[in-house]
């Protein structure tokens, strides 16, 4: 080979040298370097259930999540991927973060559990309809379920009492967990819970439901969190010796008109079994979700002789508690007038 051929033909092997250095070891380098695009947030990815490859990579291109979303194409075909039904869930993709650690995350289904907190709830609609924001799961899966007397036979509970089965906490959960799942793990929390209070439980002589209704009455009661023993007895010797219990917000969910601020006596005079003013005995079922404390603080009442309580003429918040009707007549005169004064209708 001569001098000019043999220049020609390593002119043309360096050439091929780099076409294939470009063609192979430069994708080469962007799947080991961090794809996220935002290096200082992280990024939130919900993947419904039933979405294709397609749907994903559109959904990280709709959210700017990634630097070259073209090299995440090439090594899900690599990693088998591509698939028509994809792991749905909630994904959290952090920087720096490699294509390959991507992939291998979405492919495996490792998602991030959401936090699901529960509280400050009036009725299972409103539940279920704070459920739906937070899970894929739909409000009307959840109505459908406690709308079913069989479904809830099963776990223990009916239409009215339903609510007493969710403890207010925090609670980590998969975003697209499943309708039933979701009550199994409820019931579970559940029985965990009253199992940690057994003995008071039972030295107490009612049910658990029974407890979580009156401490939900408890918990519309008063603000005040060491009035809520005294408060409970009150409630407890009504039930002991016959009373109606005639809690005011009995009669509040009974009309339901949660803004109401007083009770007229024409409230009073609606027929429903939430109307302790009409019914004897506890109402079919809690008329809110009360505090952990304040189920504790049913289970821990205080041993008084109190049979009645009003509001206190001031702005504590509090109350006067009595023992007769006299003493009770008294206090709540008192607090009638304060009112009168105020204007408060």
């Amino acid at each position: 080979m001569n001098k000019k051929y043999k220049v020609i033909f390593i002119a043309l092997l360096i050439l091929l040298i780099v076409v294939i250095s470009t063609m192979f070891f430069s994708p080469l380098k962007y799947i080991w370097e961090n794809n996220i695009a935002d290096k200082d947030n992280d990024i939130e990815l919900y993947i419904p259930s039933g979405s294709s490859f397609d749907d994903v990579k559109q959904l990280l291109i709709d959210s700017n999540a990634l630097k070259n979303v073209k090299i995440f194409d090439i090594v899900s075909g690599l990693l088998n991927y591509k698939k028509d039904n994809v792991p749905s869930g909630r994904y959290i993709l952090k920087s720096p973060m490699n294509t390959i650690s991507i992939v291998r995350k979405f492919r495996a289904g490792d998602q991030t559990p959401v936090n699901v907190t529960f509280n400050n709830v009036r009725t299972i609609n409103e539940l279920a309809g704070r459920i739906g924001n937070k899970l894929a799961l739909d409000s009307i899966q959840i109505m459908e379920k406690v709308n079913d007397a069989d479904y809830l036979s099963n776990l223990g509970f009916n239409k009215d009492d339903i609510l007493s089965m969710f403890i207010p906490n925090t609670y980590q959960m998969f975003w697209n967990i499943s309708v039933d799942k979701f009550f199994d793990r409820m019931k579970s929390e559940y029985d965990k819970f009253w199992n940690a209070r057994k003995e008071k439980l039972d030295s107490s002589g009612m049910s658990a439901t029974e407890i979580y209704t009156i401490a939900s009455i408890v918990e519309k009661e008063t603000l005040v969190s060491d009035e809520k023993p005294k408060i409970a007895s009150v409630y407890l010797n009504r039930l002991k010796t016959g009373m109606k219990l005639q809690a005011d917000p009995t009669v509040v969910f009974a009309n339901g008109d949660f803004s109401l601020t007083r009770v007229y006596n024409k409230h009073l005079s609606i027929d429903s079994p939430y109307n302790t003013y009409m019914y004897e005995g506890l109402p079919p079922g809690p008329i809110c979700m009360p505090d952990v404390s304040t189920i504790d603080a049913v289970l821990n009442s205080e041993d008084t002789d109190f049979i009645f309580f009003c509001a206190a003429p001031d702005n504590s918040g509090r109350h006067l508690f009595a023992k007769n009707l006299a003493e009770h007549a008294r206090n709540a005169n008192k607090y009638r007038q304060w009112l009168d004064k105020l204007n408060v209708k």
